[in-house]
């Protein structure tokens, strides 16, 4: 049985099986496969520094995937977005690592400081890792000890756009909902980052003239993934659930909507981007299921949940006043929105998966 490299070298010598090689003078046939681009893997590699600042512009990973290793005190930022990320070996670095559409996985490291957005986030064998932290799905760690986690709180211009181009939603971030494989009995292997954490405080700001042109901001209301409260304990037994629609302005009806309510001192908990049917609309919204079936064939639906005395009043209100010619769902009252919270995070979990 043949190989395709046996039969290239065949064709390379005579032409294909059955062709005559071209004439003198004749132009070669041309391939797709000969235009491509030629990847060179060192571009999507940083390996055995020390010591250094490095990094990748927009637009230079372009999708790729990407590997770290064996790096030691180094400052290191992909300011875009990868289809895979691989870090292992590395000891002291600060690395930033912009959207992912597959896994990050870290592997051997110590002593790191990470913020990172990606589709699936793990650890093994690793030790004092302090993540700020994106996460589509649970984040898992493996034989980890000494891990901190915070919500993920960043911006540059091009993030949105990467955000997309990896497939991720800035509304999907369990960020906080960590699943140990290796826990043991009588210790805590993982635990929340102190909430007035700064960021540039454990990732700085890049100060080589080549990643300098890059316009970051942690301001946590320019931050491209909503700030959510996550594991922490709540301030108040009072929640809100509050739905929007698919539409042109979704996005920004949501964010306008968290900026009003955590304006008013009330907390954002957690958020969801997703698509529902039919019936999971009947078991969430219930009695007002039928106002809204119509509008789950326009895409997937973006959830808030406030947490704070009066949520459900003011969020009521402000919708009222501000959203007035758009569809949204609040929970009805107080004693009907922590049913509504649990009901939609519930059937959420199970569509992703968790």
């Amino acid at each position: 049985m043949g190989c395709f490299f046996s039969k290239r070298r065949k064709a390379a010598k005579g032409g294909a099986q059955g062709q005559e090689p071209p004439a003198a003078g004749e132009e070669k046939p041309q391939y797709s496969w000969d235009q491509r681009d030629k990847v060179d893997p060192k571009d999507y590699m940083f390996s055995g520094l020390k010591d250094e600042t490095v990094g990748r512009l927009p637009g230079k990973v372009a999708g790729q995937q990407f590997v770290i290793q064996e790096c030691e005190n180094c400052n290191i930022y992909i300011f875009d977005h990868s289809a895979t990320i691989t870090i292992d070996d590395c000891t002291n670095c600060r690395i930033f690592l912009g959207p992912v559409k597959g896994s990050v996985f870290f592997r051997d490291c110590k002593d790191c400081k990470c913020v990172v957005a990606c589709q699936q986030f793990r650890t093994r064998d690793c030790r004092k890792l302090e993540v700020f932290l994106c996460c589509a799905t649970q984040p898992i760690i493996e034989s980890s000890t000494g891990m901190k986690f915070g919500c993920f709180q960043y911006y540059y211009p091009e993030l949105a756009l990467q955000f997309k181009d990896a497939g991720l939603s800035v509304f999907n971030n369990t960020w906080s909902n960590i699943h140990d494989f290796t826990p043991v009995s009588g210790e805590t292997n993982w635990s929340l980052l102190s909430e007035d954490a700064l960021v540039q405080d454990y990732v700085p700001f890049p100060i080589s003239e080549e990643l300098k042109v890059v316009r970051i901001s942690t301001d946590a209301m320019k931050s491209i993934i909503p700030i959510t409260r996550g594991g922490r304990q709540k301030s108040s037994e009072e929640s809100c659930l509050a739905v929007f629609f698919a539409g042109d302005y979704t996005t920004a009806n949501a964010r306008k909507l968290i900026d009003e309510m955590t304006g008013k001192g009330f907390l954002l908990v957690q958020t969801k981007e997703v698509s529902m049917k039919p019936e999971d609309a009947q078991r969430v919204f219930q009695q007002s299921a039928s106002d809204f079936i119509p509008l789950l064939e326009k895409g997937p639906v973006v959830a808030l949940e406030f947490n704070g005395d009066g949520a459900v009043e003011v969020c009521q209100s402000i919708v009222n006043d501000v959203f007035g010619g758009t569809k949204v769902f609040v929970s009805e009252s107080k004693a009907s929105a922590s049913r509504d919270v649990d009901s939609f995070y519930n059937f959420a979990d199970m569509q992703m998966g968790m």
